[in-house]
């Protein structure tokens, strides 16, 4: 029996969704969280809080970006746009620079090139609850940087213990979240004593000098008053101390993600992201969203996400779609560092269908913002990753998900996308077909992309 020519060979056209499903087995959305403690506002409460206690800071946002926004190249307001500020909303040149950093630990104002323009989370500010949640636990979590410690006179504490005061006060916020009520300084005075103790024992650091951590425990409790997350001292009962909702409600975040870390199921969350998605190739698809959840709450949104999209440059097509995967649990507070890679050919595909998914979009329609050379890249990084991972019937299977409408259209324009793994994937392609018509017209071609021929 001979095999027919591949000339009129037509691949089955099928919808688009073949290509979303081959890039993930399952959508990756986040289950409903746990609930929060009786007693907590509603998220719209909540962003009503934050919108309150973050009202002057995007006011200043909003008018940097309206107007020349030079902030130079440390991020730093120069004194003239100071002033210009402090005019233009009639507030004191210091009160500009405290907005300023607000602004900035918020994500309501972004650097490009010395230039401040309004970030994304201002752009959602009126509309998104989420955001504004967000945006105002980025400043919480940011307290010492929004408040730094200035000493009254002389030198001041040693800069490694204020450090560990910075390291210990999540267990003293925890304590008061637990408390449910307020809660004695000299209750927090020892608490604070036994962790920087127990943090000095580790390290193998002598005990501090003098008695330092009263000035310190009160630095970090009007820091803590000043980014909203502490009530005001109460001047009949000023030897107490109280979480406000907002500071409760973030406190409970954290204990939340804390514990869902500790029930990552593969035990990777100390690893790197590449080790990690690795790993996740084998798991399931819940259980890999359950291990990104915890491998992301084990460390800093933006150095997770930065690690993750570092990831997805590598050479292994199939990181690069996990990476994308894990940055969709990742959810709003990535878009700004996505949105910044849709610049980059090989990242380009990914970053633009994961906007479109976090912007509300079919997955499976979003597909038709790319263009006819995106999707046929996407398309070959796709099989680079079955071909590397996966089994000869699922890459055959993959043919089915191409847009062209038959094999030497695919294979046509397969040549001149110049994606690096292109061979690779024809090769494996023509081994793993049946039809021997096909694969070889699969090994004609890999061996003209191979060649450099038209």
């Amino acid at each position: 029996m001979t095999s027919r020519s591949p000339r009129d060979t037509p691949l089955r056209l099928v919808p688009r969704r073949p290509l979303t499903a081959a890039r993930r087995a399952a959508t990756t959305r986040r289950s409903r969280p746990a609930r929060p403690p009786e007693g907590t506002p509603s998220v719209p409460e909540l962003a009503r809080l934050a919108r309150a206690e973050l009202a002057d800071a995007v006011r200043l946002a909003r008018w940097a970006g309206s107007g020349p926004g030079a902030a130079g190249t440390t991020g730093i307001l120069p004194p003239q746009a100071v002033a210009k500020a402090a005019a233009a909303l009639g507030v004191t040149p210091g009160q500009v620079r405290a907005d300023w950093d607000r602004a900035r630990l918020t994500g309501l104002i972004e650097l490009h090139g010395g230039t401040a323009r309004p970030g994304w989370r201002l752009r959602a500010w009126d509309d998104d609850d989420t955001a504004v949640l967000r945006g105002w636990v980025a400043l919480f979590d940011a307290w010492s940087l929004a408040h730094p410690f200035l000493p009254g006179g002389g030198d001041g504490p040693d800069p490694a213990l204020v450090a560990e005061v910075i390291e210990a006060v999540p267990q003293l916020l925890s304590f008061m979240h637990l408390s449910s009520g307020p809660v004695a300084l000299d209750t927090l005075l020892d608490l604070l004593r036994q962790r920087v103790a127990e943090l000095r024992t580790e390290r193998h650091e002598p005990p501090a000098a003098g008695d330092p951590l009263p000035a310190l425990l009160d630095w970090a409790l009007e820091a803590g008053t000043l980014v909203g997350a502490l009530c005001p001292r109460d001047p009949l009962r000023p030897d107490e101390v109280s979480l406000t909702a907002l500071g409760s409600w973030a406190v409970w975040v954290k204990l939340e993600q804390i514990c869902v870390a500790a029930q990552g199921p593969a035990g990777h969350m100390e690893q790197s992201a590449a080790t990690m998605l690795r790993a996740c190739a084998r798991l399931s698809p819940s259980q890999a969203r359950a291990e990104y959840r915890a491998w992301l709450a084990a460390r800093p949104v933006g150095l997770a996400v930065a690690e993750l999209l570092d990831t997805a440059r590598g050479d292994d097509a199939l990181l690069r779609g996990l990476a994308f995967e894990a940055l969709r649990v990742v959810g709003d507070p990535a878009e700004a560092a996505v949105r910044e890679v849709v610049g980059e050919p090989g990242l380009r595909p990914y970053a633009v269908l994961w906007l479109a998914e976090l912007g509300g979009g079919d997955p499976d329609a979003a597909t038709e913002l790319l263009t006819r050379e995106e999707a046929t890249w996407l398309w070959i990084d796709t099989a680079a990753a079955v071909a590397d991972h996966g089994e000869d019937h699922l890459l055959v299977s993959h043919l089915e998900t191409a847009v062209q409408g038959s094999v030497p259209g695919l294979l046509e324009e397969v040549r001149g996308v110049g994606h690096p793994r292109t061979v690779q994937v024809l090769v494996a392609l023509a081994a793993a077909h049946p039809d021997p018509a096909l694969a070889k017209a699969m090994r004609r071609a890999a061996f003209q992309v191979h060649t450099g021929e038209a």
